[in-house]
């Protein structure tokens, strides 16, 4: 056995929804081999998980990882001049630098604060797959395209998804096909994605139904809203993730289910732009698959899943004033087993099964606010942080252990993150935006 976190509290996240006490995980091959109390098996490396909560690794389904230089830049914006005024110049400037050293911080960040999986859309993305490498968490890549009309663009920015899927297929590293959104792709682009998608067996990564606008400019321009639009194309299907998914009217919510499409949540993204609040309780009911993304730091602005599941189901309390609704286990699940299905992982992460990876968190809960231990699944959701994770391990790999980091510098990737982002800045000509 190469690991064995022994008697600790494991949340398997399974279908039984186990929740077991003084149970120890065996790991071998960066597999988990044994779930049981008492083994007594050698091993190469013990975690003593007394007084700690083993669980599965956070999988954080959206997210801009190089946004992380962009924290605090443009806040307090609608998201049309959030993107047009202020993100997009900057990111107009992007170098392959750039986006190495925002991909370093947001892997460390994640990795302090407990997810162990992430999903990315962005530009440069050897970049973003070097910093997965290095950091060895597991992520998703996809190139963002986008073509705002301009068909001339089309076969470039198909070609840099092809690209990229073609260079991450399996292991930590997998690559899916990343058109923005429904709003500055074409019809043809759109097209041109799916049918990659397709054709590669990979997922589809899209921005769809943020804001009210949106929703409202596609019925002037295309005469139906964007999942409407979508289903009439033949774009939605098994294997897109609609990401935000806020205005979804009751009959696209039927087209959701009906495509099989898998809908990716960002309460706290939603809230701060005010883009509204997603209909999720609606999406339950219907059985539409739910996982949870934090967006970039731009607009979080951290990548805190702790943070973002205590949000998530106090939002949909308040707005429909029934505090029983989105309760705390299916937002755990969100961010665990359902996050790895709409991943296409469900078989390899997102629970603690023998024969799965072993992406594995140890919460402590020898801490304040987790003191006095009634319900782990409430504890999780509603009074942990992600600086009470202790130690995260990811395909049966250390990468932080006792709150020490194995893999990264604390102190190398801060110095780095901020020269980068001094750099950028300049370059883009907002200097006055750092302090």
């Amino acid at each position: 056995m190469d690991i064995l976190i022994k008697n600790g509290i494991v949340l398997t996240m399974d279908k039984q929804k186990r929740i077991l006490k003084n149970t120890s995980v065996g790991i071998s091959d960066g597999k988990i081999t044994e779930i049981r109390e008492g083994i007594t098996e050698e091993a190469d490396f013990v975690i003593d998980a007394r007084n700690k909560i083993v669980m599965p690794g956070l999988i954080n389904t959206h997210t801009h990882l190089p946004m992380t230089l962009f924290r605090g830049v443009a806040d307090d914006l609608p998201l049309e001049k959030w993107l047009n005024e202020e993100i997009w110049p900057i990111e107009g400037q992007l170098e392959t630098k750039h986006v190495y050293a925002g991909s370093l911080l947001g892997c460390l960040e994640m990795i302090q604060s407990g997810t162990t999986c992430f999903n990315d859309m962005y530009f440069f993305m050897d970049e973003v797959a070097r910093s997965i490498e290095e950091s060895g968490i597991r992520g998703c890549v996809s190139h963002a395209m986008f073509d705002f009309g301009d068909t001339s663009k089309i076969a470039e920015m198909l070609g840099h998804g092809e690209e990229t899927v073609k260079k991450y297929r399996e292991g930590r590293i997998r690559a899916f096909i990343g058109p923005h959104a429904p709003y500055t792709c074409s019809e043809e682009l759109l097209l041109g994605a799916k049918e990659l998608a397709d054709k590669h067996r990979t997922r589809i990564h899209i921005h769809i139904a943020e804001t009210k606008k949106e929703v409202n400019d596609s019925k002037e321009q295309k005469g139906s809203p964007p999942f409407e639009y979508l289903d009439k194309i033949g774009f939605l299907g098994e294997n897109v993730l609609s990401v935000h998914s806020v205005w979804a009217s009751k009959k696209e919510r039927g087209i959701l289910k009906k495509r099989g499409v898998k809908v990716v949540h960002n309460p706290i993204s939603n809230m701060k732009i005010a883009s509204g609040v997603a209909p999720v309780p609606e999406y339950i009911k219907k059985g539409i698959c739910v996982s949870l993304g934090t967006d970039g730091a731009a607009s979080n602005n951290n990548l805190d899943m702790f943070e973002e599941m205590k949000v998530c189901t106090l939002l949909h309390k308040i707005n429909s004033m029934d505090p029983s609704t989105v309760p705390a286990y299916n937002v755990l699940e969100f961010a665990t087993i359902n996050g790895a299905k709409a991943l296409g992982m469900e078989n390899e992460i997102g629970s603690i099964e023998v024969g799965k990876v072993a992406d594995i968190i140890l919460v402590n809960l020898n801490r304040a606010n987790l003191t006095p231990l009634t319900n782990p699944v409430s504890h999780i959701v509603y009074a942990t942080k992600g600086a009470d994770v202790d130690t995260v391990i990811v395909d049966g790999k250390v990468l932080m252990q006792n709150q020490q980091l194995r893999t990264l510098d604390l102190e190398d990737v801060l110095k780095f993150a901020n020269e980068e982002t001094k750099k950028l800045f300049a370059k883009a000509g907002k200097e006055s935006k750092l302090f």
